[in-house]
């Protein structure tokens, strides 16, 4: 079958990959009329004209156990989108993220169909675990677009060929409420002390994240009474979730949905699950203490493999722990209260933090990453 020049198969497998995805198709679409695209991944990308084979992202499970537990259902998407490849043939496969099913797909479509050109947009982390899967990833994909300065030196060292686009978060950052408009309406004050918790896209992580939240939030109350919390509840979460863990705490806090920027504006400091959540709070330059915590089998995994001292995206872009990290073992109310108190009673430190987070946002790059990487992709096509 000849490949089809306008078509081109996306295949992003969370929350965050489907919100770039999405915007990556948007810019292609806006740059050349004619593409159709069709894939795996979530809702935005269906609503930006995606043929959607199914929704990837209600898969989204992190850590080596998690993914056994929902191994047959992974395995049944991996094997349906082959099979769409090779009924359409297409011009490219553009992988958004999500290594360890893309890296797998890509590998296993070069072996079918060498001819068909593979993209991979938002580099896997081979800089921090197995360093050898460079060597895989210069085989089996085409052309890599990275988001960071750092990644196109390390995968430039290998001879690959790599583009630095920038971070499509930085096109993002929009406020659409003040400050103040948007506590008066959730029934917060804003002359106090506002902090914000973000626990995570995925189920299991709000399960595992939001309660450690909620007791430093406990804490700090007791402590400071003058002190008021926000969740803000990524979409790709059920509001449910959410109420049902906040029901048995004596705390009641406002519940933000579908106001990322607008929430992180508000706050004054936060308590971030690690991953992109943290570049999103770095934007808006909010001190902020990063959380993570999984099982015990899967941490002890990650141990053997995670070569990098930090899992904060925040202190891996700044080179250095720019904000306090409280992972796995350390992960308890009472630590990430004592780290928030160690920030917002001392002035000095919220101004270094504020200045290195300002850095981190130089180094995301400009606006405009994703038109960036759609000419990338263009010019191939």
């Amino acid at each position: 079958m000849n490949s089809s020049s306008k078509h081109i198969i996306i295949v992003a497998g969370e929350d965050s990959g489907d919100m770039h995805a999405a915007h990556l198709v948007k810019a292609i679409q806006e740059l050349e009329l004619g593409f159709t695209f069709s894939g795996l991944g979530g809702p935005r990308m269906q609503e930006r004209g995606v043929e959607l084979y199914q929704d990837l992202t209600r898969l989204a499970v992190v850590g080596f156990v998690e993914v056994l537990k929902h191994y047959r259902e992974i395995k049944k998407s991996f094997d349906l989108i082959l099979k769409k490849i090779k009924n359409t043939a297409p011009a490219a496969v553009i992988l958004v993220d999500y290594p360890g099913f893309n890296l797998r797909l890509a590998r296993e479509i070069k072996r079918r169909h060498r001819r068909v050109k593979i993209i991979y947009y938002i580099s896997p982390q081979v800089w921090a675990w197995k360093k050898n899967r460079v060597f895989q990833i210069k085989k089996y994909i085409d052309k890599m677009l990275v988001l960071f300065q750092f990644e196109k030196d390390f995968y430039a060292k290998f001879g690959m060929e790599v583009r630095f686009v920038g971070h499509p978060l930085v096109d993002g950052v929009e406020i659409k409420t003040e400050k103040n408009d948007l506590l008066s309406s959730l029934g917060l004050q804003e002359y106090k002390l506002t902090i914000g918790l973000l626990p995570g896209s995925r189920a299991k992580e709000v399960e595992r994240h939001l309660p450690l939240m909620l007791e430093a939030a406990r804490l700090l109350r007791d402590e400071f009474p003058m002190i008021q919390f926000l969740i803000l509840k990524a979409p790709s979460i059920d509001k449910v979730l959410i109420e049902s863990t906040l029901a048995p705490s004596s705390l009641r806090v406002p519940i933000l949905e579908n106001q990322t920027y607008d929430g992180i504006n508000a706050c004054d400091l936060c308590m971030v699950t690690s991953g992109t959540a943290t570049l999103e709070t770095a934007l808006l330059r909010k001190p902020m203490v990063v959380l993570y915590k999984t099982s015990f089998l899967t941490w002890v995994l990650a141990k053997c493999f995670v070569k990098i001292r930090d899992i904060g995206l925040v202190n891996i872009v700044a080179g250095q722990r720019i904000v306090p990290e409280c992972v796995q073992f350390q992960a308890t109310g009472q630590n990430i209260a004592s780290e928030l108190k160690g920030i917002f009673t001392d002035e000095i430190k919220i101004s270094a933090i504020k200045s290195e987070l300002t850095k981190v946002k130089e180094s995301l790059g400009a606006a405009g990453a994703s038109h960036r990487a759609a000419e990338e992709i263009v010019q191939m096509l």
